[in-house]
């Protein structure tokens, strides 16, 4: 029997000035609400970032509903689907940045990085240069956890704990890089955004961010030269490059990547305790 995936989850962002988040709030959240959205929302004074789970009717009810703001209308969602809700409840929030840099002065939305998108990417991997014949290096902009659940083949991962660490150790590596095509990536898109902006400034010549990130190269061109799943924050912990759900999981006590393999330990005890936990007992 075929699978009607009856949950469609979508994620989107966009740099723009929003001066009335404080007003915005309730109305978005209300909106999710009658609807019968799960998710989170977070508004900032640089934009939106979102993450929502519904039916069809109620995601498309929510993008036309959105895309009536004249600062938002042309916001593209990425999609994939799924058999269960992976949120637990509604959230709109309040913040600073919509992803946390600690560098207020990049403002994305007056100036973007070069993008390359997913075919273009994937041809300059293929023949192993960008259009210009200059040597291409992938840069992971994510945190460790998520690099270890899988990424591109080759990539240069700074093992990055939080993404405000990205701006010092990036510039730590300007002189290696500066004869190669850099393409910075993440999940969706946002962070990977930010760094080309700030590695631009940086000076470095040659920046490209990924359009839409990982999850947009899944769609548009499956998993080449990609090892691995995409770890994703909700309770799908991974997808693969079908953009299918995977047996990966995150320990609910420690939060690291627990792998199938690892859940065939005796130390994993699902929402409980996992093989990581006790690495991190026998260390303290």
């Amino acid at each position: 029997m075929l699978s009607t995936h009856p949950i469609v989850n979508i994620s989107a962002y966009k740099f723009v000035t929003l001066d009335d988040t404080v007003e915005m709030r309730p109305q978005f959240l209300q909106k999710c609400l009658d609807l019968g959205l799960k998710g989170t929302i977070l508004l900032a004074p640089e934009g939106i970032n979102l993450f929502l789970s519904g039916s069809r009717e109620a995601i498309d009810g929510y993008m036309d509903w959105m895309h009536t703001d004249p600062r938002l209308a042309d916001i593209v969602a990425k999609e994939s689907l799924s058999e269960q809700q992976p949120f637990n409840r509604m959230l709109v929030r309040l913040k600073k940045e919509i992803i946390t840099m600690k560098h207020p002065l990049i403002q994305p939305e007056l100036g973007r990085a070069p993008a390359v998108n997913a075919q273009d990417l994937r041809r300059w991997l293929d023949q192993g240069h960008d259009d210009e014949g200059k040597p291409v290096v992938m840069v992971d902009t994510r945190n460790d956890f998520e690099v270890d659940v899988g990424t591109f083949t080759n990539t240069i991962d700074y093992r990055i704990r939080k993404f405000s660490e990205f701006p010092d150790v990036i510039a730590q590596h300007k002189d290696e890089l500066s004869d190669k095509t850099v393409v910075t990536f993440c999940t969706g898109g946002i962070r990977c955004e930010k760094a080309a902006i700030y590695m631009k400034d940086l000076g470095y010549k040659s920046v490209y961010q990924l359009e839409g990130g990982i999850l947009k190269y899944f769609e548009e061109v499956g998993g080449a030269h990609y090892n691995g799943d995409c770890f994703v924050f909700d309770h799908r912990t991974a997808l693969n490059p079908q953009l299918e759900e995977t047996a990966t999981r995150q320990c609910f006590a420690c939060r690291a990547v627990v792998t199938p393999r690892e859940q065939l330990s005796p130390l994993y005890v699902e929402g409980k305790s996992c093989p990581h936990c006790a690495k991190v007992a026998e260390a303290a």
